[in-house]
């Protein structure tokens, strides 16, 4: 069985199963407990009759220690295994590991907005963080997560996305391009939504003075106060000169960071794979703490950044 005093000995088997390095799982470690314990206190509250045994008290459970909780539910974000194997892993049933995941994952999507790694959701939240951006310089685009086919037909229609015959879900969002994180996350649509058209349902409010790195999807997306930077299309029945094609080429190679943020959060193949959890909003929720989750691994990079 997979537990946390075990496997920390092994540092590389270690980032493997969490996506982290042990020195930012010991950070990360202190708003978890904070985030779980403010979740039992809501439990309690909430339950009728009123609890009477304390804490802590029975049987000790396949989770005993918040270390091991903590490597639970980051091993399923990272290899999103089935939930039978989920268990297997830890000791435990499918069934406990399904309330296990469904537990602790808006505990640890709460830990890491303790760290403020969450990207920015809401108009107000969106300003006061973009602002905050030294450079004023953002990059935006959409990200896709393929779903498992949905059976009715209506939503097999919205869902459907014309790449590689998948039906998904999207966001998009928005980076600062100097430091990779994600600043701002859409809300989660149906793949078939145009990633322009939901830029223009958000509205996102960026600072006037601000540059924004964009590709053609966004075609027509002009916040006002905001240079765009966007490669040239392609006439229709033409070709591009050969200076437009360099420049191109020169967004193009400044553009890729953003496609190195989106892969960040899709080190956690929970959002790489066909999603299969039902559980309405959950894959809303599961986009969130993975974006959250490649913002704080940018504060503890998984190899040590030279110094000069």
């Amino acid at each position: 069985m997979i537990r946390y005093e075990k496997l920390k000995k092994d540092s590389g088997l270690f980032k493997c199963f969490t996506g982290l390095t042990v020195k930012g799982f010991e950070q990360l470690l202190p708003a978890f407990r904070q985030a779980y314990e403010e979740a039992l206190d809501r439990r309690d509250e909430e339950s009728q009759p009123a609890r009477q045994r304390r804490r802590g008290g029975g049987q000790k459970g396949a989770l005993a220690s918040i270390e091991d909780k903590l490597v639970f539910i980051l091993c399923y974000f990272r290899l999103y295994p089935i939930q039978v194997l989920q268990g297997f892993l830890f000791g435990m049933g499918q069934p406990q590991a399904n309330h296990w995941i469904h537990v602790l994952t808006p505990v640890l999507n709460q830990a890491l907005g303790y760290e403020k790694q969450l990207p920015a959701r809401q108009t107000k939240d969106i300003e006061q963080v973009l602002v905050a951006c030294p450079g004023l310089e953002f990059m935006i685009d959409g990200a896709e997560r393929p779903i498992r086919r949905p059976k009715d037909q209506e939503r097999q229609r919205q869902h459907y996305s014309g790449k590689k015959k998948r039906h998904t879900v999207k966001n998009n969002v928005v980076t600062d391009k100097r430091s990779g994180k994600i600043k701002v996350l859409s809300r989660t649509v149906e793949g078939k939504k145009h990633d322009k058209k939901l830029a223009d349902e958000q509205a996102i409010p960026f600072p006037p003075g601000s540059t924004l790195w964009q590709d053609t999807g966004f075609q027509g997306y002009a916040p006002p106060g905001v240079q765009i930077i966007q490669p040239k299309k392609k006439p229709r029945g033409q070709d591009l000169t050969p200076p437009e094609k360099e420049e191109n080429t020169r967004i193009a190679r400044q553009r890729i960071w953003v496609e190195h943020s989106i892969g960040g959060v899709k080190v956690f193949r929970i959002t790489h794979h066909i999603f299969r959890n039902l559980r309405p909003d959950f894959d809303d929720l599961v986009m969130e703490t993975a974006c959250a989750l490649h913002n704080f691994r940018l504060d503890y990079p998984l190899t040590p950044v030279a110094t000069a």
